[in-house]
């Protein structure tokens, strides 16, 4: 009888040997099931808040639905302005090289825009970038009229320069920095678009205290130590600094690794 029983007994102990581990696998399952569901996300899988406006309204009157072309001509292409006054020693500051690739940031009615495109030649190209869809209307249509062939209007958005990953070797940015709303993700763009070893060349008005215009000083949110810094900590060294203007700081900055 003691045999019959543990005969009998035997299929069942080796089925619950075999039952238990499976049982224990998917209770295991099921836990980790349970806690990835319930586990609040980490800090650093949570959504990034978007840059605020370091300057709200700065760009208003450019995005107006009826903005004047001409008036801005008259207002950027006139003598007693000095970028516009010394326009010649400002693109001979840039040193320029023959074929290279250029991005004239916030090109504007493209003062500089042909001054470029003569510098780079034939084998070299310039990215006019502006916010004003009909500011680039008006380069294109002065570029081919003049037979800059190798001119481009790009238009960017007030976040993003919009171009291409490692597609410019020097970006010039004249006047126009301190309309950077959000400088932290324009900054970003633009050290992905240079290849690396690329420049950026700012020119921009000095602001200072007791001594700068009361335009400047309103319009103008920041002097250039702040500037400065905004961009090097976007990845960039100063490597250059030109006394060449009276109203205005020239500065050149060297792309880093990040």
């Amino acid at each position: 009888m003691a045999c019959a029983t543990a005969t009998r007994t035997l299929p069942r102990l080796m089925k619950a040997r075999i039952l238990l581990p499976t049982v224990l696998t998917f209770a295991l399952l099921g836990l980790a099931v349970s806690g990835c569901k319930t586990a609040p996300a980490s800090a650093s899988t949570a959504p990034l808040s978007p840059e605020p406006s370091v300057k709200p309204g700065i760009n208003a009157e450019y995005l107006k639905p009826d903005l004047d072309v001409a008036q801005w001509v008259e207002r950027f292409e006139r003598e007693g302005r000095e970028i516009y006054d010394h326009r010649d020693s400002i693109v001979a500051a840039a040193r320029l090289k023959p074929g290279s690739v250029v991005a004239d940031i916030g090109a504007g009615t493209g003062l500089f825009t042909p001054y470029f495109s003569r510098a780079v030649g034939t084998k070299g190209r310039v990215y006019a970038v502006d916010i004003v869809p009909a500011f680039l209307e008006r380069i294109k249509q002065r570029a081919a009229s003049e037979g800059l062939a190798n001119v481009q209007t790009v238009l960017c958005t007030e976040r993003s320069v919009e171009l291409p990953t490692n597609s410019i070797d020097f970006a010039f940015i004249c006047d126009v920095y301190h309309h950077f709303e959000y400088p932290h993700s324009s900054l970003a763009s633009l050290h992905r678009a240079l290849r690396p070893g690329g420049e950026v060349f700012l020119v921009e008005f000095k602001r200072l205290p007791g001594k700068s215009s009361d335009w400047i000083l309103n319009h103008v949110r920041a002097g250039q130590e702040v500037f400065v810094a905004e961009i090097e900590a976007a990845g960039f060294k100063q490597i250059e600094e030109q006394d060449l203007l009276k109203d205005n700081y020239v500065v050149r900055f060297r792309k880093l690794r990040k």
